[in-house]
């Protein structure tokens, strides 16, 4: 076995049997076309999908479908995946062809989650689901712990609908006030309005959803940080 794949069995804490699917979970199509990892990613991001949602169904018991949903994908997103792969510096033993490795292909997010997941995949296919878990749980153990209460993690638009809505008033109104910028690189400003207190917010972005969220959030921390929050 490779160095490589030596210093990866030591940073997941799992031993392979099989070491062919550990070398097939880090190379990447770019260096070998029949011998990748991209079906192990397949079957890698499913397995993490239902362990991720059978742990947090159990963790939050009160939680509905589409809060267990959020707090899901806050666990499986690919910016949270490529976090975890550089953490173990998974990129420094990836396979790469020629090409990924000139531009940086061991740094770049969407291979570093892509690998995290066939890795994932080659562990359930060589140890089972018990080793799969064991994993999954070691790694993402401090995430776990730290996630948010799963009303933090709607959009604020959501979050500010709700609110008003909670206290029977009127939903908010949305409306563009200036686009600014050339065509290809346009800047919004968004005026978000409620009735009840009557009140104006401002938010800006490169795009009309950006921009109604910020202002969203900037009626959010006004109203529900406020007096009429109660």
């Amino acid at each position: 076995m490779s160095k490589a794949a030596g210093r990866v069995e030591a940073s997941i804490g799992y031993r392979f049997k099989d070491a062919s699917l550990l070398t097939t979970a880090l190379t990447h199509r770019s260096a070998n076309q029949r011998q990748h990892n991209e079906r192990l990613e397949f079957l890698g991001d499913a397995l993490l999908n239902f362990l991720i949602a059978e742990r947090v169904y159990h963790e939050r018991a009160t939680d509905d479908e589409g809060d267990l949903s959020r707090l899901r994908s806050t666990l499986v997103r690919g910016v949270t995946l490529a976090d975890i792969a550089t953490e173990l510096s998974l990129g420094d033993s990836l396979i790469l062809g020629a090409g990924e490795l000139r531009s940086g292909g061991h740094r770049r997010r969407s291979i570093l989650a892509d690998a995290l997941e066939a890795l994932l995949g080659a562990i359930y296919l060589d140890g089972g689901i018990e080793a799969a878990e064991k994993v999954v749980e070691q790694l993402f153990a401090r995430r776990l712990l730290a996630l948010p209460d799963a009303s933090l993690l709607k959009d604020p638009k959501t979050r500010l609908q709700e609110w008003l809505q909670a206290r029977g008033l009127p939903l908010p109104v949305y409306e563009v006030v200036e686009v600014s910028g050339e065509e290809h690189a346009q800047h919004f400003r968004v005026e978000c309005r409620v009735q009840r207190p009557e009140r104006s917010f401002t938010g800006e972005g490169p795009g009309r959803r950006q921009a109604e969220q910020q202002a969203a959030m900037q009626a959010l921390d006004v109203l529900v940080g406020g007096p009429d929050a109660s």
